[in-house]
């Protein structure tokens, strides 16, 4: 029985992940970028074969569950990228996999979920309860629940990005990363990569008014997002309050956090499209924005998550033409 409350996230697990993963996909392209600022190395999760990160997350999930546990599937909540790595994750390892996303998730985030074979249970994203709705969902079917962060084998996978990354960088930059600036929304993929580098600096990024993992280290306890928070176009990092074992990890190891605006998010994506030829959606340009703006600084060997690429047409055209 894979028990998700006696167990917490290690280098070890991480480990095993990238075993698991690189069975199945190759690792993702480490891009050298100049900026303004300083050179970075750009991690291009926005190439998966889902276009986001949360492919590893949910593949080494669902991989450690038992025969039995498999038979029954899963539960998940997601807004999409999660939802698309756990549908990707249960078709590869023939499990049925169940959906809890918002009524306003991304068009083409639904459709790629559903074309993946996983059925969508929709919910108001202000008003609705997406964990309690999913919970009682998976306790009806005798499913697992597979929450977005709130996970230790999540969280290990997600940190197989920043595995990858040291293996690349020790290659083309002479050495790992000493410093990672990650997208951040609950906090699986920057927790994970604190697990592989603990010597490093680590900057979590955020939208504007959707920073409560950066209100929440500076407070060195965990702070929900504020009552009415700002649209943004970064739905993938719409998360209304972290969980223990993503805050714990990175506070543990002195990160910290910072917003940007939707017009630093707008340019960043803009840059990646017109300097690199890259599709990346607005959440999953967060870091790159830090950066651009020059509220983080690149010091040495920078990482840089671009962490996805999930973002409906007419959205990218509207940003791209400014």
């Amino acid at each position: 029985m894979t028990d998700t409350e006696s167990r917490t996230p290690t280098l070890e697990g991480v480990r095993e992940a990238a075993a698991r993963i690189r069975a199945v996909v190759p690792p993702t392209p480490l891009i050298p970028f100049a900026t303004a600022h300083g050179e970075i190395w750009l991690k291009c999760e926005n190439l998966q074969p889902i276009g986001a990160f949360k492919l590893r997350g949910g593949y080494h999930r669902l991989a450690a569950m038992s025969a039995g546990e498999r038979e029954a599937g899963v539960v998940a909540f997601s807004s999409g990228n999660h939802a698309q790595g756990v549908a990707w994750a249960a078709k590869r390892l023939g499990m049925p996999a169940l959906i809890v996303m918002p009524e306003d998730a991304p068009r083409a985030k639904r459709e790629a979920t559903e074309a993946l074979g996983a059925e969508i249970v929709t919910y108001d994203r202000m008003t609705g309860n997406r964990e309690a709705l999913a919970a009682d969902l998976a306790a009806e079917r005798g499913a697992i629940l597979v929450p977005s962060f709130d996970d230790p084998w999540v969280v290990e996978g997600q940190g197989t990005a920043a595995f990858e990354a040291v293996e690349q960088m020790e290659a083309l930059a002479g050495g790992p990363p000493d410093s990672a600036i990650i997208c951040c929304g609950g906090g699986g993929l920057a927790a994970g990569a604190a697990l592989v580098l603990p010597d490093a600096t680590i900057t979590v990024v955020e939208p504007e008014g959707w920073d409560d993992m950066a209100r929440s280290l500076e407070a060195g306890e965990i702070v929900p997002v504020q009552p009415d928070p700002p649209d943004t176009r970064c739905d993938a990092l719409q998360t209304l309050r972290v969980a223990p074992v993503t805050f714990d990890i990175l506070h543990r190891q002195g990160a910290t956090g910072v917003a940007v605006t939707e017009e630093e998010v707008a340019h960043a994506v803009r840059t990646a499209f017109s300097k690199l030829q890259l599709v990346v959606e607005p959440g999953g340009a967060v870091a790159l924005a830090a950066v651009l703006a020059g509220k983080v600084q690149p010091t040495g060997r920078t990482l840089v998550t671009l962490s996805g690429g999930n973002v409906d047409p007419a959205v990218f055209a509207e940003i791209i033409q400014g």
